[in-house]
């Protein structure tokens, strides 16, 4: 892992939903990295500025102020040019969807948050890769359908700002508005890992999660067959390659929804892209 220094430049870029949702956060991880470092401090207006910022940053480290989005949309855009393997992305969490930050290793807090900025460590993390070019930080799930269904399948912000720019906004990962899962049919998937069918269309399933698994480029999978009167096992398996193929399927990744498609392959990326965390992660 890389230490930083304080003597590091910044580029705080602050998201405009976290301005909105919560700006004495914001304030604040402001004060604390100013104090800390030499920083820039950008507002963009929308997603199509945030990536200009973000593409004009220079030998400054970027922070990102907001939320699980927020910081999908910096992997995304710097995958996209293939820029992330040279950049260490720093996060300052302020926001309503924040899990996938939170399970990555950034504190809760702008404060403990601002701090781990000025003095963590870089963790290199694997990424999932789609064949649509798209990014997974976290855990992927694939549902019943009908609880996919039931979930807005294009999603469309609320916010005024960002009304010209919803295909930007679409395509670097923005996440709908949530809504409840309902019971629905099972699934009927085949999913390959490395080429080896783990189940197939004949076997419904309640559901199937792959997980990056960290740092040693495998993914974990995990399939949950249909139960009938006692409860299924699991099937586990783990590999760099994963393939589902089903009817028109929804699957659900840092807090969005994607789809429907008819097949999908992942790949993971090993160490593919760094985050600060303290030092003790």
């Amino acid at each position: 892992m890389a230490t930083f220094a304080t003597s590091d430049q910044l580029l705080v870029i602050i998201d405009p939903a976290a301005r909105e949702t919560d700006g004495e956060s914001v304030r604040i991880a402001k004060d604390v990295l100013s104090a800390g470092a030499a920083a820039k401090v950008c507002m963009p207006d929308g997603p199509e500025e945030f990536a200009r910022v973000l593409s004009r940053r220079g030998s400054r480290r970027p922070v990102v102020v907001g939320d699980d989005g927020a910081l999908v949309r910096a992997v995304t855009f710097l995958h996209r040019r293939r820029e992330l393997a040279d950049c260490v992305l720093s996060m300052v969490p302020v926001g309503g969807a924040l899990g996938v930050a939170h399970a990555l290793g950034v504190p809760d807090g702008a404060v403990a948050a601002a701090r781990a900025v000025l003095d963590g460590v870089e963790r290199r993390m694997d990424l999932l890769v789609d064949d649509s070019d798209g990014v997974v930080l976290g855990a992927l799930r694939i549902p019943p359908l009908a609880a996919a269904a039931a979930r807005t399948p294009e999603p469309v912000p609320a916010r005024g700002w960002l009304r010209p720019y919803q295909h930007l906004v679409r395509s670097l990962a923005a996440r709908p508005a949530p809504a409840p899962a309902v019971p629905g049919p099972p699934a009927r998937l085949r999913v390959e890992v490395d080429g080896e069918t783990v189940v197939d269309l004949d076997q419904p399933v309640e559901g199937v999660s792959v997980t990056p698994g960290g740092h040693d480029g495998l993914a974990e999978v995990e399939v949950r067959p249909l139960s009938v009167g006692a409860e299924a096992t699991p099937v586990r398996a783990t590999g760099r390659t994963v393939t589902v193929v089903g009817a028109d399927f929804r699957y659900r990744a840092d807090g969005g929804v994607a789809g429907p498609v008819r097949r999908r392959t992942w790949r993971v990326v090993e160490g593919a892209w760094g985050l600060t965390v303290p030092g003790s992660s």
